[in-house]
């Protein structure tokens, strides 16, 4: 039985992710919206913003539903199948927005060093990106999915102290060797983070050679507020996954890793609308014509 102090807790804790949720959500829609609705935003950047805002909801709602159900929920149960497709589509999704932030950067690389070559890029470059990032998560995905609920048992204690079926609280909970698998995590995240970080540093090494040679200040200012915005992202997300997966099993820590852990599955979803919004100035514009027009149409209907 849950105490009062418990339960108000639980209660709080609800209401303040399901606001997080709805917000993520929302935003999320809204961007995917704009870009579609406003001709203006029809190019690559764009198209891969949209790809992410998509990528960000999924990823949140792999998690937050069934964590707002727990809140709510004195029995705290899933299924076995259950807990290994959580992890694999939570780990689906977050290694495809790591691809997809490299493939971010080598577009904004792109669209600055070469402005000629990326007002003619075409499907066939952008396509093939997105979808290699995909392919790229799910068999990521697929790897650890089959050597943590194939060959492991989970004989001791079942209880999974984390907020989703997760890598590390699910070998913390194994009573089988487990260093093959902390090999595996160590090795293929320690790779793709490698991979995808030197992609965004190299592509914004040239970036920054360009930026030199832009002799106007509003030119400047406006490479600085495109890029800004995705490097935010960037070390957020980066920041995060290495501290969760690169490094010893040794260092596992619960309530350290819950945090970390909510961080990047719930709260940065929601922040990826608002850093690639509010600082860029054509998403802006895009909201801006949204609201006036929705605004003159409530107008026009209420004046009848």
């Amino acid at each position: 039985m849950r105490n009062d102090t418990e339960f108000t807790v639980f209660t709080v804790l609800f209401f303040l992710f399901l606001g997080i949720y709805l917000f993520t959500m929302m935003g999320n829609l809204v961007l995917v919206s704009l870009v579609i609705g406003d001709s203006w935003l029809h190019n690559p950047m764009y198209y891969f913003l949209t790809v992410l805002s998509s990528v960000d909801a999924c990823f949140s709602s792999v998690i937050t539903p069934n964590m707002l159900a727990d809140f709510m929920s004195k029995n705290k149960v899933i299924s076995f199948l259950g807990c290994a497709a959580q992890m694999f589509l939570a780990v689906t999704f977050g290694t495809t927005e790591c691809f997809l932030l490299a493939a971010m950067a080598y577009d904004r690389y792109v669209a600055i060093y070469n402005p000629l070559l990326y007002s003619v890029m075409s499907p066939r470059v952008y396509v093939p990106l997105i979808v290699a990032s995909f392919v790229g998560g799910i068999l990521h995905a697929s790897v650890h999915t089959v050597v943590t609920f194939s060959p492991l048992s989970f004989c001791a204690s079942n209880e999974i102290r984390h907020v989703f079926c997760d890598i590390p609280p699910l070998l913390a909970i194994s009573c089988s060797d487990t260093h093959t698998n902390q090999l595996l995590l160590f090795y293929f995240v320690g790779s793709i983070e490698i991979i995808t970080i030197l992609v965004v540093l190299i592509s914004y090494g040239f970036i920054l050679l360009a930026i030199l040679k832009i002799r106007s200040a509003e030119g400047r200012r406006k490479v600085f507020s495109t890029c800004g915005s995705h490097l935010t992202g960037v070390s957020i997300y980066h920041g995060t996954i290495l501290f969760m997966y690169v490094r010893p099993s040794s260092s596992y820590a619960l309530d350290h890793d819950m945090i970390v852990s909510t961080l990047y599955t719930i709260v940065i979803p929601m922040l990826n609308p608002i850093i690639y919004s509010l600082r860029n100035k054509d998403v802006k514009e895009a909201m801006k014509k949204l609201f006036s027009k929705n605004w003159y149409i409530n107008k026009v209907y209420f004046s009848h």
